[in-house]
């Protein structure tokens, strides 16, 4: 191989610093072998940081009724029955274990009274399930990674961006990319590779997700022929701020809906007991403090009508706002205050429940959230589409490419529940770092040739290399261009005759993108970056809304207004993206796999 370039040599590749890719490295380690961990911003910067409630884990401090049979039922129940059982099932009863590991690392929760580690409410759980750190879970989470992690010998590689996979034949052999200060390309040879590169919400105009998120992950998987599962599926979260402008989009956690906050409309009206969908038997909407009351075997609960599954939270913000019921600045009100009536010291009760939140909305909006509502409306947040794998080892199509985390598909079917996202990174993250690690010792390195890798670097350098020409559009406004259409055409709700008009949009775009040029050299150069992230959200753009047209139906986060509702036939398949011979991107409707009788039977009592 030519020295041209810098080479890096390990066992495991690891692209992605967050909750997955760090649980992956550490376990690849701990299998003995030499990993590496590439990531796109900063140590810490992980999107991880941003999910603040809680982590899910049916560990029954709070509610000894809570076992993992509960959560696994949940869990299917809020995918619509199109989750990878098998993968909710290992998740469900692995994550107690996962949790209390992260404590063993040093992981500081909060406790009940009696010491053991306290769970809140959430959005689709049935018991209060969430293990957490006030508001900041996620980042208490990187933190310990973090802090364990350093101590294994892994190499790190930090604020670079990986451009394109390499193969030897069909299995894999590492990743080319390239240092963002400087621009300096890299080879990383590695006998298996782990994607954890996130999510996808910088396809849209509002998002909670930072600037990495453009679908590295799904674009480098779909290129090198991993199948997609499930991307019409985006959850977009019913909670994020609103105003001023500058921070729109940025989440605002369940916990405040958790912790007692109740959704409002312009007049006052708690609108969400007006649509509470017939979930629970002998559900009567009581008083605000109490929400809806329902049984539970023989016992009876009550839950707030604000903690039902996220996309009909956000579907009915979104009616509210439509309906000329919202607030001044295009959303609705949250308004946590309100319990300064029922609770002695409620100022000092929210400032310890939720720190974050204060301070974000002190910071940012100049709003004392202790005493007058914050305004919220729905933001992009999390795509439960990803990378098609395994259910146990989580290794793609690909043989040696394994993902974790957001970018990978399966568990979460159609619709994702709050606190779910941090489990699925330990448990999935865990397992997709022993198996590659198993896997990595049982092969030789790939052979990578030189011309392979002087191919990539003269595609990596074309929109530097460009000269400009009349009517050519730079690759911020082009990004931009997709955002809003993808905003406007393949939301919150969708139809057949936006959806074809986006897909026309997203053709000019590739072509527009193609010719695009980014002015300057290598050396900390925005537009560049910004010119190589455009081929991957126009793949993920494309792949959502070629799924949502083929999804006839309204399921989970996917809402059609040609179709609002439930089609039974639809129930029974997911559906695959693959790369088509002709290079063209096709959609493939694979049966669901019959779930295991003694799951099933759990699915029914449940019920």
């Amino acid at each position: 191989m030519s020295q041209s370039f810098d080479t890096h040599t390990f066992d495991v590749l690891v692209i992605g610093a967050g909750g997955a890719g760090l649980r992956a490295a550490i376990e690849a380690s701990a299998g003995g072998v030499k990993v590496g961990l590439v990531c796109k911003s900063l140590l810490g910067k992980a999107h991880t940081v941003m999910a603040e409630g809680g982590v899910a884990a049916s560990m029954g401090n709070v509610d000894d009724r809570d076992n993992w049979r509960v959560h696994f039922s949940d869990t299917m129940r809020g995918g619509q029955y199109l989750n990878n059982w098998k993968m909710a099932e290992f998740h469900a009863k692995e994550a107690p274990d996962r949790v209390r590991e992260l404590e063993a690392w040093g992981a500081v929760f909060d406790r009940t009274p009696d010491g053991r580690i306290l769970q809140r409410n959430f959005g689709g759980h049935r018991y209060p399930r969430l293990a957490h750190v006030g508001d900041r879970t996620g980042l208490e989470m990187i933190r310990t990674l973090q802090d364990h992690g350093i101590h294994k010998g892994i190499e790190v590689y930090m604020e670079h961006t990986v451009v394109t996979l390499l193969k030897d034949g069909e299995r894999i052999a590492g990743a080319f990319g390239y240092d963002r200060e400087h621009g300096r390309f890299r080879v990383f040879r590695a006998k298996s590779v782990v994607l954890a590169t996130g999510g996808i919400g910088r396809a849209f105009r509002i998002t909670s997700n930072s600037w990495e998120y453009t679908g590295d992950g799904h674009a480098l998987a779909y290129d090198v022929g991993a199948p997609l599962i499930d991307m019409e599926f985006v959850q977009f979260h019913p909670t994020g701020m609103v105003w001023p402008p500058s921070v729109r989009g940025i989440l605002v956690t369940e916990g405040v809906r958790g912790e007692g906050g109740v959704l409002r409309n312009k007049d006052g009206k708690r609108f969400m007991f007006d649509d509470i969908p017939p979930l629970y038997k002998n559900q009567t909407a009581d008083n605000e403090e109490e929400g809806w009351r329902y049984t539970q075997g023989d016992k009876e609960a009550r839950r707030p009508p604000e903690l039902l599954t996220r996309d009909h939270v956000a579907r009915c913000i979104n009616r509210e706002v439509k309906s000329g019921r919202g607030s001044p600045h295009g959303g609705v009100f949250l308004d946590i205050a309100w319990i300064k009536d029922k609770l002695p010291n409620s100022a000092e009760h929210i400032k310890r429940k939720l720190p974050s939140m204060y301070h974000q909305f002190k910071q940012l909006a100049d709003i004392d959230i202790t005493k007058v509502p914050m305004e919220v409306g729905p933001t992009t947040h999390y795509v439960m589409g990803g990378v098609m794998v395994d259910g146990e080892s989580q290794m793609s199509g690909v043989p040696g490419l394994f993902a974790a985390g957001e970018c990978a598909g399966g568990l979460h079917g159609a619709n994702r529940l709050g606190g779910n996202s941090l489990s699925d990174l330990l448990v999935f993250g865990k397992r997709a770092g022993e198996y590659a690690a198993k896997y990595a010792k049982d092969v030789k390195l790939g052979n990578i040739s030189d011309a392979q890798i002087a191919g990539e670097a003269k595609k990596a350098l074309e929109p530097l290399d460009r000269k400009e020409q009349p009517g050519d559009e730079g690759p911020f406004k082009i990004q931009h261009e997709l955002q809003d259409k993808m905003q406007d055409l393949v939301g919150i709700v969708r139809t057949e005759s936006e959806m074809q008009q986006a897909l026309k949009e997203i053709d000019k775009l590739k072509i527009k993108a193609s010719k695009t040029v980014a002015h300057g050299n290598r050396e900390y150069n925005g537009g560049w970056h910004t010119a190589l992230d455009l081929k991957n959200l126009i793949t993920v753009s494309e792949a959502i809304t070629r799924a949502a047209i083929e999804r006839k139906e309204s399921r989970g986060a996917h809402f059609r207004d040609d179709f609002p509702n439930k089609d039974e036939a639809h129930g029974k398949f997911n559906l695959v993206i693959e790369k088509g011979q002709d290079g063209g991107m096709k959609v493939i409707r694979q049966p669901l796999k019959e779930i295991r009788p003694d799951l099933q039977q759990i699915i029914q009592e449940m019920k």
